[in-house]
């Protein structure tokens, strides 16, 4: 059984037995065994006897899917399989190995790597390209292809991130409680010594800050030799200040002064340093996550490609891969199969579902001659295709590479914050260094001990954990709150993109619309009523597979219509379909249809033409050669629609139509909802240039649809908004994701943003006004006129107030009414 939906906190108060892998409670006084410092549960003495004979083949193991080592005692993702227990680094690679076990219990190699040539870029610097992997020279960020694999496993990066944090967090949890225990109610010094326990806390940091936090100090690293000063820098300087003084104060307590001499010894920062730095990796597991899922779009979209083709040629046919298909070639497809490349119609007829293109539920009918394109759905009949284009030139792969050009975007918010850290990192060091050379040459005695406390209570108070909290602090509790409004936020750049949108831009189908046609006219002629013109019309399309026939059946149900049967069946490609029922011939179709049979349809032009401008599709009934009736068939605006309208426009939004429908359709919608612009026939590139047009012009935009056709605008706008009964491709392009597909949801994401853009400005300011008012008191501004020097743990103290003050400010978004 699948472990991905065992509660979190049961997983933090139990273990699994890394041999058989059921849940142990290792306060049941179960058997237990120790394998190189770390202490596994076992369900019974079986088990540990097992493990006791060969513990490598225990305590790690290899996923099947993507071939990377997890260990057994913490993996979170596993399945039981042929009586084997199978470990997995990710929910992910779970659900691949669950949907087709065998396909990876077999002689299977391990993924690729990446085609040479590949090219990488950062995804927080993403002007740095090169070719193949490697880290950014700007900050120290592990490069990831700007086109991701189909095949591509969990990102690495990831899962050893979280592999730091499930290590590190108890280690800084237990520095903490140790620091802490006095206000606790837990005297360790007492039960243990005070010497004892700052031996404790030294050996459980120093993991944290020496390898748990091991990529950070390397990116701070990376920022002073390039010069490019960020956060990164701000946090090795920070945490390794303070790691270095509780150091120096543990071996060296006699070099500082007797006003800091505590009555154990001078004070230490080692809590200080491992919790700020586990938080730091919490917020880059996040982010790595949420950048993890960018990806899932693109695969998506390789998805609507077959693997395979069916090549055929003069000695038969046969399967092929897709990448063997090249122009020209004959390739067949059956029922229920996606077309796999461009090309041209030679033979045969079907129906195909091209709402990867148009975003419509209706199929187009092909016959000879008519042009298909790879990715689309064969409904129904075969038919025998020209390849016209292969790989790169296909529409598919144009629509992948416009999906992935425009994910490739940073929050603006935190490259101003960057650029503030910039400017910020040099001034604390600069006024560190000089507080520590005055001290030297002015201070009293001992000079050196107040020098250091100095200069490092300048960097202890400027350490960037409030300005490390503001903007994720803020992000967590809306998205949050969001949540429980049916409004679903990827990231910070949604939030703040959205709150700065002028134009918003609407697909129509599933979006304004239900995006399933339904039956809504039934018009009798001469001896005829309504009744009777649904009965024989639900008779004939009883033998179809199209949309259309769908919603006349539904109609027909729901009326209490009596089934009749049609014989002699036959559709008419691009017109109708006949067939005889109760010894009456029956056609029903378009008017071409009915010209066909040399029928007058002055009588029903008319209202043919009204239910048209009203956006209906109208069928017309002939009957023995004469006209009875006329069925009408349309997808129905949301109920919610109209009113979600009004209140985009109350919030000063232009509301923009783009819709691979009709212009007659659009415009009757249009009407309705009353829409300031319609852009009618569009194809997905077209919806992408629109974005362009206003984004040219100056304007934010916003883009809200549901279908594949609308990945690539959805990607390109200043913010997507996807229809959470939509499309997945379209879900995974867009930074909002409306639960229930109702537009009112945009509303409320709307005032979501401005209050969480609003709050995070403000834990900016909190961060920075504790930091520009503490930082020159701790360089011992006041000393001179008060005699005030604020020591190491004064200076943690505001440190530790300013992270307060942005979590309690962060968290009141938790009440903002939507």
């Amino acid at each position: 059984m699948s472990n991905t939906a065992r509660d979190t906190a049961e997983a933090d108060t139990v273990t699994r037995d890394p041999v058989c892998g059921k849940i142990v409670d290792p306060d049941a006084g179960k058997p237990k065994a120790e394998h190189e410092g770390h202490v596994y549960h076992f369900c019974h003495y079986g088990c540990r006897q097992k493990f006791e004979a060969d513990p490598d083949a225990y305590v790690e193991a290899t996923d099947p899917v993507c071939g990377m080592t997890v260990t057994r005692a913490t993996a979170r993702f596993m399945v039981k399989h042929d009586g084997a227990q199978f470990y997995f680094c990710s929910s992910r690679c779970e659900s691949k190995f669950e949907a087709a076990p065998t396909d990876y219990l077999s002689d299977r190699p391990a993924p690729e790597p990446m085609p040479e040539g590949t090219l990488y870029t950062c995804p927080m610097d993403p002007e740095i390209v090169q070719e193949g992997p490697g880290d950014c020279p700007i900050c120290g960020m592990a490069l990831e292809p700007m086109m991701p694999s189909a095949d591509a496993g969990p990102n690495p990066e990831l899962v050893d991130f979280r592999r730091r944090l499930w290590i590190g967090a108890p280690l800084a949890l237990a520095v903490l409680l140790l620091e802490m225990g006095g206000m606790l109610g837990l005297p360790w010094a007492d039960w243990f010594g005070h010497e004892t326990v700052r031996w404790l806390q030294f050996l459980l940091a120093t993991p944290v800050v020496v390898w748990i936090a091991q990529p950070f100090f390397k990116r701070g690293w990376s920022s002073i030799v390039t010069g490019n000063l960020n956060m990164w820098t701000l946090i090795a300087i920070g945490t390794g200040a303070a790691y270095v003084f509780s150091l120096v104060s543990l071996l060296l307590p006699g070099i500082f002064p007797p006003s800091l001499q505590g009555a154990h010894g001078p004070p230490l920062y080692f809590e200080a340093a491992a919790v700020i730095l586990i938080l730091v990796l919490v917020g880059q597991v996040m982010e790595l996550t949420a950048r993890d899922r960018t990806g899932d779009a693109i695969r998506a979209l390789m998805d609507l490609a077959p693997k395979t083709a069916r090549r055929v040629t003069d000695a038969g046919e046969e399967d092929v891969p897709l990448d063997a298909v090249t122009t020209g070639d004959h390739l067949r497809v059956r029922p229920g199969e996606a077309v796999p490349v461009d090309g041209t119609v030679l033979d045969g007829r079907s129906s195909v579902d091209e709402s990867m293109l148009t975003g419509e539920p209706v199929p187009v009918e092909k016959t000879q001659g008519d042009g298909v394109t790879g990715g689309t759905l064969n409904k129904t009949g075969s038919f025998v295709m020209e390849a016209r284009a292969v790989g790169g030139d296909t529409v598919l792969s144009q629509i992948v590479n416009l999906v992935a050009q425009a994910q490739r975007s940073r929050a603006p918010i935190q490259a101003m914050a960057d650029r503030v850290a910039g400017y910020f990192v040099p001034a604390v060091i600069g006024i560190a260094l000089l507080a520590f050379g005055a001290w030297l040459v002015f201070g009293p005695m001992p000079a050196l001990g107040y020098a250091v406390v100095a200069a490092v209570s300048v960097l202890i108070i400027a350490c960037p954990c409030a300005l490390g909290l503001a903007t994720p602090m803020s992000i967590m509790v809306a998205t949050g709150r969001g949540a429980q409004a049916g409004v679903l936020i990827r990231d910070a750049e949604a939030l703040e993109r959205f709150a700065k949108v002028d134009v918003l831009v609407l697909d129509k189908t599933g979006t304004l619309t239900e995006g399933r046609p339904s039956l809504t006219d039934v018009v009798a002629f001469g001896d005829h009523d309504e009744d009777q013109v649904l009965a024989l019309a639900a008779a004939l399309e009883r033998g179809s597979e199209h949309p259309l026939a769908e919603a006349i059946l539904n109609g027909a149900e729901a009326r209490g219509i009596a089934r009749l049967d049609a014989s002699d069946f036959d559709a008419i490609t691009g017109k109708g379909v006949q067939g005889s029922v109760e010894g009456q011939q029956i056609a029903l179709g378009n008017a071409a249809l009915m010209r066909d049979f040399g029928l007058d349809l002055t009588e029903a032009e008319p209202q043919v033409a009204a239910l048209q401008k009203a956006g209906k599709t109208a069928m017309l009934l002939a009957v023995d050669g004469q006209l009875a009736g006329i069925v009408a068939v349309a997808d129905r605006i949301k109920e919610t629609t109209a009113g979600a309208i009004k209140d985009l426009h109350k919030a000063g939004l232009r509301i923009v139509m783009a819709t691979g429908d009709s212009l007659a359709t659009a415009e009757a919608v249009a009407r309705e909802l009353g829409i300031d612009d319609i852009r009618a026939d569009v194809s997905p590139e077209d919806k992408a240039d629109l974005i362009a047009e206003f984004k040219a012009k100056g304007l934010s935009v916003a883009m809200a649809g549901d279908g594949v056709n609308d990945a690539p605008a959805l990607a390109a706008a200043d913010v997507g908004i996807a229809m959470g009964t939509g499309a997945d491709v379209a879900v995974e392009s867009a930074g909002v994701t409306l639960v229930k597909g109702d537009l009112r949801g945009i509303v409320r994401a709307r005032v979501l943003a401005q209050a969480t853009m609003s709050n995070i400005r403000q834990n900016l300011f909190f961060a920075f006004a504790y930091n520009s008012a503490g930082v020159p008191i701790a360089a011992g501004i006041l000393f001179p006129f008060f005699g005030v020097l604020l020591s190491p743990m004064v200076a943690a103290a505001a440190m530790s107030l300013s992270s307060v003050s942005v979590i309690g400010n962060s968290l009141r978004l938790r009440r903002i009414k939507l």
